[in-house]
């Protein structure tokens, strides 16, 4: 992945997302192998990009609960 390819990428917000304008995360689903990532308040700021296998391993974690302290 280039840095130019996020310039047309295709975002949406996390389901897991709140409406008051805390904790928004955006991703994009227009690559294969891996998910960028980033907060949906500052859309030109920076973007964290992460192996697609990662990204899921991460999703299903926190989905069933893994990740509480």
């Amino acid at each position: 992945m280039r840095p130019n390819d996020l310039n047309a990428a295709t975002w949406r917000k996390s389901s897991h997302s709140n409406s008051d304008g805390g904790a928004c995360v955006e991703v994009s689903d227009d690559f294969t192998s891996v998910v960028p990532v980033r907060d949906s308040k500052a859309p030109r700021g920076p973007v964290l990009v992460f192996p697609a296998d990662d990204w899921s391993s991460f999703v299903t974690a926190v989905k069933t609960g893994q990740l509480i302290g």
